[in-house]
């Protein structure tokens, strides 16, 4: 009986909501036309919710059911089209707005007590004294380590309303607890990862791309010219993707005034064309754009542009292969559905949008499958996809023949380092095993170098060093995979000494210590 009253309720609710949805959808859309329905959707959608909620046999979380029934009809029209929670949508605009309101630091927890690992260089605690490393003991004058903390209640406690203030108790290097006042402001997230120079070459990272990534990279941008930069690499695995005017006018920096850059078209968005300015920093020079199979959306958008006007090498592995864009739709209670409004086309016409007509579980499962097929280690195993056989020819500028459907292809392909895949090293990272190994014993061997250079140059990690942090760690990982250890013990020792570099010197210190070794950044470097 309950299985049964839950589905109708689902079913109602599925038919209310989708109705809900179009006539909000319309009127943002389409100039206030309406369905000609006489019928006042959000309202019943209420009242509906209301009688389960206050009458039914048994407790239901509407909240859930609704989001639960919402997703499902939107990842019928296609995976990129979703319900987001709240908590979820919040999260999301903050990540892409490029701050929120806090005090400004990162953390791990380590035997329940939160140690900082980074601090926001001009966020309110580095204004308040904090330092990496210091230990968090107490928050407003009662105990906050050894409560049995977690994310959500960190999260509570360290954010609040601008001008708010908070009190941490912390002990630093052993010392008596001492109080830091802070007030919290607003805290900048900068969307680039690394900006540095190495061998005459500027190197620029970009996670995401967010309302400031294009202030931040001519910021970047500047300072590497400044240190002598002689051609430049944009790393962009792992991206993806954000805003779309984002991507464009990034795109903006390195292409000259009138080239297209990108449009989008849907059945009810008309053509758009992005063109670029005459307001580009980086229009003439040498450039290699690095792509990865989780490089998605706007980095695509970018990477095809590149590509298809000649203007950039693109080195890497096929992206991800996301050719549609998403609008987000807010609702009062901070919900919201993203739903995709539109596909975008690179300046030669190519959709480089990967099929879903098998469904949702098949195109998420579509990256593991070329893993099985070795897509990632074998370009030619990329060309022989279901992606691009028999798919249109498009051709850049120069004529160079390039590939449409299932994301963008690069010009040089770098087939996947294996030894950094194993299951030892996930386990290893799921269990911030690398940071806290740092925390309990390199703190002592770190204070040695006075800068990230001299730490660089003339630190490693021995065969005795790697012994010593396995051994630390089989306190947490029981079974430690012998032949992994095997396998990956010089990516092992890498990283060791990245989260090293990045605990006492930042994000640029981690990217060199890791491309040192990476093969996909070495070719980049040689173009």
């Amino acid at each position: 009986m309950k299985r049964t009253a839950g589905i109708i309720f689902r079913t109602l609710i599925l038919i209310l909501i989708g109705i809900a949805i179009g006539i909000f959808i319309t009127d943002g859309d389409m100039g206030g036309r309406r369905l000609g329905l006489n019928f006042s959707g959000p309202d019943k959608i209420s009242r509906v919710l209301y009688l389960v909620n206050s009458k039914y046999v048994d407790s239901v979380n509407t909240d859930s059911v609704e989001g639960v029934t919402v997703n499902d009809m939107l990842q019928n029209l296609d995976p990129h089209s979703v319900y987001l929670p709240a908590q979820q949508a919040r999260t999301i605009n903050e990540r892409l707005e490029g701050g929120f309101n806090g005090i400004g630091l990162e953390y791990q927890l380590l035997r329940d007590t939160l140690i900082i690992t980074q601090v926001n260089a001009d966020g309110p605690a580095a204004k308040a004294g904090v330092v990496t490393g210091d230990r968090v003991i107490n928050v407003d004058g009662k105990p906050f380590s050894g409560t049995k903390l977690n994310v959500t209640r960190i999260s509570k406690t360290f954010r609040g309303e601008k001008d708010t203030r908070i009190v941490l108790g912390i002990s630093r290097s052993g010392r008596p607890i001492k109080d830091f006042a802070i007030k919290r402001g607003r805290v900048i997230l900068s969307s680039l990862d690394a900006a540095y120079t190495v061998s005459g070459a500027g190197y620029i990272k970009i996670s995401k791309f967010a309302s400031t990534t294009d202030n931040d990279f001519k910021e970047a941008l500047k300072k590497l010219k400044a240190d002598g930069m002689q051609k430049l690499v944009l790393d962009l695995r792992g991206n993806g993707g954000g805003y779309l005017n984002t991507a464009t006018a990034l795109a903006d920096e390195f292409l000259p005034k009138g080239k297209l850059i990108v449009y989008t078209q849907g059945s009810h968005e008309p053509r758009t064309d992005y063109f670029a300015t005459d307001s580009g920093n980086y229009e003439k020079g040498n450039l290699t754009v690095i792509i990865d199979e989780y490089s998605a959306s706007a980095s695509e958008i970018l990477a095809g542009a590149l590509q298809d006007l000649d203007r950039a090498t693109i080195v890497g592995r096929r992206s991800f292969g996301k050719g549609l864009v998403q609008q987000q739709f807010p609702f009062g209670d901070g919900t919201a559905i993203n739903l995709t409004v539109a596909r975008y086309y690179t300046p030669s016409g190519r959709s480089i949008q990967k099929s879903y007509k098998n469904g949702v579980a098949s195109y998420r499962n579509e990256l593991a499958n070329r893993v099985r097929k070795g897509e990632l280690l074998n370009a030619g195993s990329n060309l022989s996809d279901s992606a691009f056989v028999g798919g249109a020819a498009y051709h850049t500028t120069k004529g160079r023949k390039v590939f449409s459907r299932g994301g963008i292809m690069p010009d040089i392909f770098v087939p996947a380092d294996t030894t950094q895949n194993t299951q030892l090293i996930e386990d290893l990272a799921d269990n911030q095993l690398f940071t806290a190994y740092v925390i309990d014993r390199l703190q002592p061997m770190m204070n040695k170098y006075a800068t990230a250079d001299n730490f660089i140059d003339q630190y490693n990690i021995s065969d005795e060093g790697l012994n010593n942090f396995i051994a630390y760690t089989s306190k947490t990982v029981k079974e430690i995979n012998y032949a992994d250890l095997q396998l990956s013990k010089e990516v092992i020792k890498t990283l060791i000494k990245a989260n090293a570099a990045r605990f006492k010197w930042g994000n640029n210190a981690y990217y060199r210590v890791l491309n040192t070794n990476d093969a996909t950044f070495k070719t980049a470097l040689q173009q």
